[in-house]
């Protein structure tokens, strides 16, 4: 009877992920946000669902060290999206360290600053997935509900081309998150 249920469990799981996929299909303008919308799921569960090229998640236990890693980066756009309302910054993801229960962000003077509660991300995930007809790459932080806490993207020079050298080091930790999984410990 536990088998029966476990399959029917997988099933089910298998059978929404073709739903999403075919959704996103047919509506190749929707962002991961716009189709949780219109299908009544978490962004999460639509995130899961991309095309393997599309998606790559990462432990959560690399969290900090990739927080800790952004600000070497250079200037990119943390997006921050609260109550349908969406905040940009467009700059140096600062730098943090924990303290007082939080990983606390930090930049001298003027910038982005915040406080994270680490345990309460439920999940990572590198999306590369073109926005408006544009190559585009962001990295995606979720909370408990499977939400976005908030997603930083890549940064763009005058030309509106991406930065090369933040290419590679996505593509390294995309690798990375890959090899990773195939051994089975994502």
């Amino acid at each position: 009877m536990e088998q029966q249920m476990q399959i029917s469990d997988t099933t089910r799981a298998a059978a929404g992920r073709l739903q999403i996929a075919a959704a996103m299909l047919e509506h190749p303008e929707w962002l991961p946000a716009d189709a949780a919308a219109n299908l009544g799921i978490s962004e999460l569960e639509v995130v899961q669902a991309l095309p393997a090229e599309q998606q790559q998640f990462l432990p959560l236990e690399w969290l900090e060290a990739l927080l800790q890693a952004l600000p070497e980066w250079g200037k990119l756009t943390t997006i921050v999206t609260v109550a349908g309302q969406i905040f940009e910054f467009k700059g140096d993801f600062p730098k943090g360290k924990t303290a007082h229960g939080y990983f606390n962000l930090y930049s001298k003077g003027d910038g982005l600053h915040g406080h994270l509660k680490l345990e309460n991300f439920s999940a990572i995930a590198l999306i590369s997935r073109p926005f408006r007809g544009t190559e585009s790459h962001s990295i995606n932080f979720f909370g408990p509900d499977g939400a976005i806490v908030f997603k930083v993207y890549l940064g763009r020079d005058q030309q509106r081309k991406l930065l090369p050298p933040q290419l590679a080091l996505f593509a390294d930790w995309r690798h990375r998150g890959e090899v990773t999984a195939k051994k089975g410990e994502i």
